[in-house]
Parts: structure tokens; sequence; C-alpha cells
């Protein structure tokens, strides 16, 4: 089907900030809600330690976690909380790692190429599939991400999670958090970073292990060294402070404040209920759009399996499809151009090891109303950027 340029939408999104991670501030942020952070001092003095005591104790109230889980804030972010629990746990049995997309894939290499764990699976599947979840051995520990962040596709629910496990469970939930239903009793280790829904500052990483979990980290003393870092028990005990808010390394107490500003916000709307409600409505209006496009698709190959944070589009217009590799991805990198240009959507691009495509944040923070604005860009757009394809064409 022929299309030409089409003419700017007269509506903007008043949030134009969609990408994932760091993402879009809640609604109203200020600066000022910066103005109570204990700066200046040690967050091991008695009103920092009470500030990062309270980041946990809040994620516990919001997200309705267990009272005997313990929860930590690590260092660098999700990536080294998962670090964390693969180094610290990983070879006391075999482990089944499961990946579907950039991520997923990163801990399969790590337990794989750098812990050399002998008795690994490997369950993969391309971008917008799952793999069969119904492979797994949980006599065995097992490794997954529940929202491939760079492919948009998330499990359908944790049912598939045996409750009579022997092996860990151990879940990257980054963009998952907050926006959708954990079933913690299936979950034995579960990290995240205030960077994703709660769209709070980079680098600081949240862990939650279960009794189980803390039962493998007093039992359990990896072949390799542990850098200081990675240590969450000591000659057998658990290093109780993590978990009281005695970091391991020294956090940024602007980013405490600011994530703290983010749950308080999170429960004056509703709690975990509205800010999975919000994103899901994000997915909602972005999936009443593609049924009706006539060039967009959902990269998840199934409604079921469609992530509502990561929500990831593929081109399916005929004239994209023609293009070679490179073609393709020179086209979409022009797609997310124009919108930048037009100061409507930043930093929208597919991942750079995802197929050519847009990935667009809809988590918490961003209003389903600047998503619904933000649609008729995305026709724009396209129809720009497939004139331009003609016209080399001709």
């Amino acid at each position: 089907m022929a299309m030409t340029p089409a003419t700017r939408p007269p509506v903007r999104p008043v949030g134009t900030h969609f990408s994932s991670g760091p993402c879009a501030k809640r609604p109203g942020w200020t600066t000022d809600i910066l103005k109570t952070a204990v700066l200046g001092r040690s967050h091991r003095a008695k009103d920092g330690k009470a500030r990062l005591l309270a980041v946990i104790e809040e994620h516990r109230a919001v997200l309705g976690i267990p009272a005997d889980y313990r929860i930590g804030i690590v260092p660098a972010s999700d990536t080294g909380a998962v670090e964390m629990a693969l180094w610290s746990m990983l070879g006391a049995r075999g482990v089944d790692l499961l990946a579907w997309e950039s991520f997923g894939s990163g801990w399969v290499s790590d337990a794989v190429k750098e812990l050399r764990i002998k008795d690994a699976r490997t369950f993969k599947a391309g971008y917008g599939e799952i793999p069969d979840l119904k492979q797994v051995d949980w006599n065995r520990d097992v490794v997954f991400t529940w929202n491939g962040t760079t492919s948009g596709v998330r499990v359908p629910d944790g049912d598939w999670i045996a409750d009579d496990r022997q092996g860990l469970s151990i879940c990257d939930a980054t963009s998952a958090v907050f926006a959708m239903d954990l079933p913690w009793a299936k979950l034995d280790v579960t990290t995240w970073s205030w960077q994703k829904v709660l769209g709070g500052e980079a680098a600081h990483g949240m862990i939650v292990l279960s009794p189980r979990a803390v039962g493998r980290l007093a039992t359990y003393n990896p072949a390799w060294p542990l850098p200081k870092i990675f240590r969450m028990a000591k000659d057998g005990k658990l290093i109780d402070g993590i978990f009281k808010g005695e970091t391991i390394n020294t956090p940024s107490m602007l980013c405490v404040e600011d994530v703290l500003d983010a749950l308080h916000w999170s429960k004056s709307i509703g709690g975990l209920k509205a800010t999975i409600a919000r994103s899901e409505a994000n997915l909602a209006a972005i999936r009443d759009w593609v049924a009706s496009s006539d060039w967009a698709a959902f990269l998840a190959q199934s409604p079921a399996i469609t992530s509502c944070t990561s929500i990831c589009l593929a081109i399916k217009d005929p004239a994209f499809k023609a293009l070679d590799a490179a073609g393709q991805e020179a086209a979409a990198k022009n797609l997310a151009a124009l919108l930048e240009k037009e100061k409507v959507a930043f930093d929208i691009g597919a991942y750079r090891d995802a197929p050519p495509g847009l990935r667009i944040w809809g988590g918490a923070t961003v209003e389903t109303s600047d998503i619904e604005a933000l649609l008729p860009w995305l026709d724009w757009a396209w129809a720009e950027t497939r004139a331009t394809l003609n016209s080399k064409a001709a």
C-alpha cells in the first residue's frame, strides 16, 4: 500500500520520555523532593541508615513481600544484584538457564563461560518468543528473567514454577516489579533496580531472598573467589546488616530520597494494584492502535507474553521487509530520529541487539494520555520514512 508524507499530528505528548531505563519520573516530580535528603553525612549514621531502612520497608509494604523474606539494597543496579546471586549461589546443584533476549543471554554467558558451571542446561528462544517452560527441571536451580526488557516478552504467570521445587528460582525481575503481579512464594531470589517502573535513578539494585535462598548462602561455599561486593554471607552466616540498610558500598542519598518519593507516590495512588493498572492501560492503548495499524506489530508473538512495560514493536510493512538488514536498521533508526527531532519521543529505538523497530516504555510513571498522543506521531514518522524509501527506490 503506497503511503505519502502525512500531516504532523496537532497534539503532542506532555511527557516525552519513553526510555526503557532510566525511565520517566513519576507525574508531578520536581527537584523539591530532594530537599529532605541526608547529604554530607555518613550513610552509616543514624539518619542515613534510617532512610535506607525506610526504602527496604516501603518496598516490602507496597509489593507485599513476605515478612520472612530478606530485602537488600546492593550496588550496580539490577545487573549487580543478579551477579551477586549467580556468583554466590550457583554450583550447588545443576542449573537450568532460560533466555529470550539480551540480558537473559548475558546470565547464560556468565554461568557457562565465567563461572563454568558444568551441569548447566540452556533453553533459548528468539526475540518475540519464549522457551517451552515445561522443559524446566525444578530439582535444579532455574535462572530466568520475568520480563525481557529488550524483547518485550514476559512469562505469562508463575504457574510453571513448582511449589515443591528442590532448586532455587532466581528471577531477574527488573522491568516487571511494580508493573506485574509477582508470586513471591514461588520466587527465591528476585532482583530489580530503582530506575525502571518507579522511575528512580540508576546504579542501585534490590535483591530479595526467600528463607530457602538464605539457607543456600549459609550452607554453600562456591568453588571460586567472591569479590567483596558480591558477599552476602560470612562464616556460614548471612551478613544481616545488608538487609537492614547497611549497604556494602556507599549509596547516593540523593537517589535514596528520590526512590522514597516514588514509593510514597505509588502508595498515594493506590499501591501495587494501581501501578499495575497504569502499566496495563498503556499496553492496552498500544494494543488497540496495533490492531488497526498497517505497518506496526508487536515483536512478542502472543498476547499472553506481551510486556506491559518494555513494549517492543516490529515493522511489518512489505516495503520495510524488502530491505536488506542494513536498510532495515537505517529505516528504523530514521523513524526514531524523526520522533526525537520533533521532540515528541526520546529514546524509543529498539535495543541494539534486538530486531530493528521501536521500544516504548509503558511503566507506571508514564501517563496513558501521553501514549495516546504519541501513537499518531508514530504513524506520521513511518509515513515520512516510507516516503523516503519510495523516493530512493524510484
